[in-house]
């Protein structure tokens, strides 16, 4: 077994499938210099834990975006670049061993990616959820529509999703602005709504569908949270409570030069609450009025349920359920991806039952400043669990996959 999965990576990267390959050793891993092992791949140079290790299961893949697995396939959304219809699915066997290979091509964005309970995926693109059958012998004509007429336009035209239990889909609807500028970038008219607050469905929202409503136009559907300026990491708890890990406004320093943009505002992270409004625009952090909304009354905003550093951009998030990674059983898993200080790892938090922190996130993978010759500045973003309790994460910028495990006696430090 041990000499076909050498071959595997040997075959990779001989012939490489449409620039993608997998398992790649040391000088042929991109932007990363691997050494020795971690659990059955090449190991890159990341903290972690005691017990824990970073292994790199393939580079090269472009735009990485969401991830998903299904037995024992891994299944990545490439959003290829931000320009329309550069995107694609990829699908990588044998648990990340074998040679990635493309399903589907020239989709528009691809972000969010979840694996069905029936062996399908559920995939956000631009405007638009699909469920594709990855097995059908022909995906692109397999593909079915879930949701439609989502926005697609704007600074965060990309789908997040999580699905509950019950089969309940929960969608990211982001912003179209920062905080509500205008087109030439001026400030919004601070005695009129922002218009994009009244769209249908309003931006800066979380859709909730039912599984009995599915296929749905988004446009006939209420928010089931708002005031969200873009909620990129979403996850369910097992008794269908519905998370968001979410990204808060840039560049608070221009509207007011008393407001430092190093630590103001703060991403946030939250147990959603049914028909909650979390304030975007004209609130931000602990019921704060907006500098653009003076006078707007916060008191009646909800609060966040746990602050997080300013622009830690928080992209992906897990509600880990294994036992295999020691000290993660039951805590929620955060990518953030930010390029600032605050960004660059991924970090656990401890929640009760029903997600409420128990204390501060705590580093998972970190040290992950760019180093020559050694690793590029991380950005991780979706994060996925594998049947053996390993936990696998994307990078955009970097086009890599990533596997967090646990290290083998002789593989730790």
């Amino acid at each position: 077994m041990i000499l076909s999965r050498s071959l595997l990576r040997l075959l990779a990267l001989a012939l490489p499938c449409i620039g993608l390959f997998a398992g790649a050793p040391a000088q042929a891993a991109g932007s990363y210099r691997t050494s020795g092992d971690c659990d059955g791949f090449p190991k890159v140079s990341l903290r972690t834990p005691d017990g824990l290790c970073v292994g790199l299961i393939a580079a090269g893949l472009r735009f990485a975006r969401g991830v998903a697995v299904i037995g024992d396939d891994i299944y990545v959304a490439d959003m290829g670049s931000w320009e329309k219809g550069r995107g694609r699915l990829l699908r990588i066997p044998d648990r990340g061993h074998g040679p990635p290979q493309v399903l589907l091509t020239k989709l528009d964005r691809p972000n969010g990616l979840i694996a069905t309970p029936d062996g399908k995926l559920l995939l956000g693109l631009a405007g638009r959820i699909l469920s594709v059958d990855p097995k059908a012998d022909q995906p692109a004509i397999a593909m079915q529509d879930v949701v439609t007429n989502l926005p697609n336009d704007g600074r965060h035209p990309l789908a997040a999703l999580a699905l509950a239990p019950d089969g309940t889909l929960y969608v990211n609807v982001g912003t179209a602005t920062d905080h509500c500028e205008r087109a030439d970038d001026s400030a919004p008219d601070p005695a009129k709504p922002c218009p994009e607050t009244q769209a249908t469905p309003p931006r800066g929202s979380v859709l909730r569908i039912a599984a009995d409503a599915l296929p749905a136009d988004a446009r006939t559907l209420a928010p089931f949270a708002r005031g969200l300026r873009n909620s990129m990491g979403l996850a369910v708890l097992p008794d269908g409570t519905p998370l968001a890990a979410v990204n808060a406004r840039d560049a608070i320093d221009q509207a007011d030069p008393r407001l430092s943009d190093e630590t103001l505002p703060h991403d946030f992270y939250t147990v959603l609450k049914d028909s909650a409004d979390y304030g975007w625009p004209y609130c931000y952090d602990d019921r704060k009025p907006s500098p653009e909304y003076p006078h707007f009354d916060c008191s009646k905003v909800e609060v966040p349920s746990l602050l997080l550093p300013a622009h830690a951009a928080p992209l992906g998030m897990l509600t880990y359920r294994g036992s295999t990674l020691p000290g993660l059983e039951g805590r929620v898993l955060m990518t953030w991806h930010g390029y600032r200080d605050t960004g660059h790892r991924v970090m656990a938090l401890a929640i009760d039952d029903h997600g409420v922190p128990q204390g501060k996130p705590e580093p998972l993978v970190s040290g992950w400043d760019a180093a020559k010759g050694i690793r590029p500045q991380g950005a991780p973003l979706g994060l996925a669990e594998m049947a053996d309790g390993s936990v696998l994460i994307t990078e955009d910028h970097n086009g890599t996959l990533l596997r967090l495990a646990r290290a083998q006696p002789s593989q730790t430090p």
